[in-house]
């Protein structure tokens, strides 16, 4: 049985999130210099020391996010595993390919995206307000690394950043340089850039994108299953995906054999154990361990939607396929 203690150790709030500024290797370029990133389940995928990790439990998946003032970009790269986000707040762009122009698709509140593996990616906050997109990342290693477009390393290195064959960023600004014995990340040459697909618009949302009234329609009498082997948008990343709204769970205790993560989207969610409850908000973040018996429920009237993730025995492979 989980107690009440262990509960407030698996639960992130959103008000408590620690961001890093220096993640990444466009930390100083113009442009994407504002953005902020977190880790709050698992190692992540940051490139700098200075990143903080809330929970650093290894489930199969990793949980963080990215928050981003209007008109703040982040840079063009690709991952080795999956890439899943949803928008918490603000109106994002997501776009994608070697140059970042073989297609695009504009997120709202609530909608998500399983990003195809295997591609350039990058996306900006368009709205008005500070953003933030939460994220699903696969694998316990978070795909091994980042692997960034020749032109982002070139800009970075302009602005004071070098990228170690290591993986690490070192900042001239700051008077480091590259160890001795490490090497400068390699840019990719332009025969490794053709193994990069450039999907376009009509190939990746139809089997990519997923809206949030969609899945509220979906999700009237049971979960939306969202991402998996028999979801909407099929695929198996290593995690699957629930929607949740109002009318989705039986008011009755559960538990699974499955690290389970909950990510209230709107309304206020009750979460009871065998001794204990809690009210987590929009934008918090709770680990529930495996075989813990627990309920679930709006705490409130109005509307309520929720993310659920769980682990699964799928390796984190490659997501993107030619349809």
């Amino acid at each position: 049985m989980i107690t009440g203690a262990e509960m407030t150790k698996r639960t992130v709030r959103y008000g408590e999130l620690v961001p890093c500024k220096t993640a990444f290797i466009d930390a100083h370029t113009p442009g994407s210099d504002q953005k902020e990133n977190f880790t709050i389940i698992g190692g992540g995928v940051s490139e700098s020391p200075d990143q903080h990790v809330h929970i650093s439990e290894a489930i199969g998946f990793n949980i963080g996010a990215a928050g981003q003032p209007a008109r703040c970009r982040n840079s063009l790269h690709s991952h080795r595993t999956a890439e899943v986000f949803f928008v918490l707040k603000g109106r994002w762009r997501f776009f994608w390919g070697r140059w970042g122009n073989a297609g695009e698709v504009v997120l709202e509140e609530g909608d998500i995206i399983n990003i195809p593996t295997g591609i350039f990616r990058g996306f900006e906050n368009i709205g008005t307000d500070y953003g933030m997109i939460m994220a699903i990342l696969g694998g316990d290693d978070a795909g091994g690394g980042v692997i960034w477009a020749p032109q982002v390393i070139e800009d970075a290195r302009a602005h004071g950043l070098i990228l170690g064959e290591n993986g690490k960023l070192y900042d001239s600004k700051k008077g480091q340089s590259l160890p001795e014995g490490i090497a400068p990340m390699p840019i990719l040459s332009d025969t490794e850039l053709t193994a990069f697909p450039e999907p376009a618009t009509a190939e990746v949302v139809p089997n990519y994108v997923a809206r949030y009234w969609d899945l509220m329609a979906l999700s009237d009498q049971q979960p939306a299953q969202v991402i998996g082997e028999n979801a909407i948008l099929r695929d198996r990343p290593g995690f699957e995906v629930e929607f949740l709204s109002r009318n989705s769970i039986p008011n009755e205790y559960y538990s699974t054999s499955q690290h389970e993560v909950l990510m209230p989207m709107r309304g206020h969610w009750l979460l009871e154990w065998h001794d204990g409850q809690t009210v987590l908000n929009p934008g918090d973040t709770c680990l529930i361990p495996p075989n813990a018996s627990h309920r679930l429920q709006p705490a409130m009237t109005g509307e309520a939607a929720l993310y659920r993730i769980r682990n699964t025995n799928d390796p984190a492979g490659a997501t993107w396929i030619a349809r």
